[in-house]
């Protein structure tokens, strides 16, 4: 499976994650460094919880580091794909509700990561408009640039899975 398409006009983010809510952070697999080059984002033991869209090898977390895996697309996901974001959104909440530390990250830590993480806010009493305004103030501007997850979002991502299923 495919899970991300180049994106060479997207430039690397300024850090390899950012807190979005107390506890809640967001992050990529690389990030810019002055002046101008790439790093590798590597997790070691910095989070309680790692939850992973895009997984490459030796970027982390620690042995010890509960992990969760999910890769999906950056792109158009079809139902059983919404019903994992959805599931780590929740597994997110409740790592919060405990006090835990939680990064959600993809390659960037801009689309993928941002679903998930915008559907945990939801969860939290956000609008999805509220969440993508905050998620792209403390992130960066180009998060949530898919346009079609921005759309999962306002729609919201049960009836999303829903109507995805109905045209499987």
């Amino acid at each position: 499976m495919r899970t991300r398409g180049k994106q060479s006009d997207v430039p690397p983010p300024d850090s390899p994650w950012s807190e979005i809510v107390p506890g809640l952070w967001m992050g990529g697999h690389e990030f810019r460094v002055p002046p101008g080059q790439v790093e590798f984002a590597v997790v070691r033991d910095q989070f309680d919880l790692v939850l992973t869209l895009l997984r490459l090898p030796g970027h982390g977390p620690d042995p010890g580091v509960e992990h969760h895996v999910w890769p999906i697309p950056d792109g158009p996901l079809d139902g059983t794909q919404l019903a994992g974001v959805i599931r780590l959104a929740q597994t997110a909440c409740d790592a919060l509700d405990d006090g835990r530390e939680v990064l959600v990250r993809c390659y960037h830590g801009y689309n993928r990561s941002g679903l998930v993480v915008a559907h945990a806010l939801v969860r939290r009493g956000h609008s999805g408009d509220e969440a993508i305004r905050l998620i792209r103030a403390r992130r960066s501007p180009w998060a949530l640039h898919n346009e079609l997850f921005v759309e999962y979002l306002r729609t919201g991502l049960a009836t999303a899975r829903l109507l995805e299923e109905l045209t499987e």
